[in-house]
């Protein structure tokens, strides 16, 4: 099991780990700030660094799968094509400094965060999930259309307004017993630990704007967010809108 160091704070930048095992799918590490493809983000890319100096680069990041293809709690590093020699020089237990992507991860956070603003604003199950570090996309189900203009002015007021994000929990059985929470209707939080991770943005009861499930990395207040924009809204079919996000010019 990896520690994902990215789940309690997703500012940290590096952190020193050791290999554990290596292999043609990529390098697990014992501890990692990399936050590996999933709940529709993309994974994360940037460094190793190896004690003797020499640096492996990271092309992506995703969850190790078991025999049977399902995914575990190791996190898989990808190398970069290329570096096959370097590659063939490490061995389990060498130390390493990984480092990630920042400038990469803080779009991403901020467009994250800038989904579940959008959940707020419309207020139906999301049945597609897409984060990039250059656009993000959720499908709402959902047969009325939407108003970009509309959608983009409270992105606007809601970044504005600088709301703060904070990082919980709730047990398994609070999540059965509010079903509502879950917004996503393509993807499950993962369940077995007793405790699934939540995100609030504001306040509670009346103050609140968003409370989910999540496991993605956020930033902490929506100001931090910045501008965005509706770039796009498509009727993917009879009970699908998609809606698109994009860094204002």
């Amino acid at each position: 099991m990896t520690d994902d160091l990215f789940r309690a704070d997703a500012y940290l930048r590096t952190c020193e780990s050791r290999i554990v095992r290596l292999d043609e799918a990529g390098i697990v590490l014992d501890r990692t700030v990399f936050y590996p493809l999933g709940g529709g983000q993309a994974g994360d890319t940037g460094t190793l660094a190896l004690a003797d100096g020499r640096t492996l680069a990271i092309a992506d990041t995703r969850k190790a799968k078991d025999a049977e293809g399902r995914p575990t709690d190791e996190i898989l590093h990808v190398p970069a094509p290329g570096q096959e020699t370097l590659l063939a020089t490490l061995s389990p237990g060498d130390a390493v400094t990984a480092r990630i992507d920042w400038e990469r991860r803080h779009r991403l956070m901020r467009f994250h965060t800038a989904t579940h603003l959008l959940c707020h604003l419309v207020a139906q199950p999301v049945n597609g999930c897409s984060i990039t570090p250059d656009y993000a996309r959720l499908d709402f189900h959902m047969t009325d259309p939407l108003d970009k203009d509309a959608l983009t002015a409270g992105l606007a007021r809601l970044v504005g307004a600088a709301h703060p994000l904070a990082v919980g929990a709730i047990t398994d059985a609070e999540l059965d017993a509010n079903p509502s929470l879950v917004k996503s209707m393509s993807v499950q939080p993962p369940r077995g630990t007793g405790t699934v991770r939540t995100i609030r943005i504001g306040g509670e009861a009346e103050a609140q704007i968003d409370f989910q499930p999540c496991g993605g990395t956020h930033v902490a207040n929506t100001a931090e967010i910045g501008a965005v924009v509706v770039t796009k809204i498509e009727k993917k079919s009879a009970n699908s809108r998609r809606v698109v996000l994009g860094w204002a010019a």
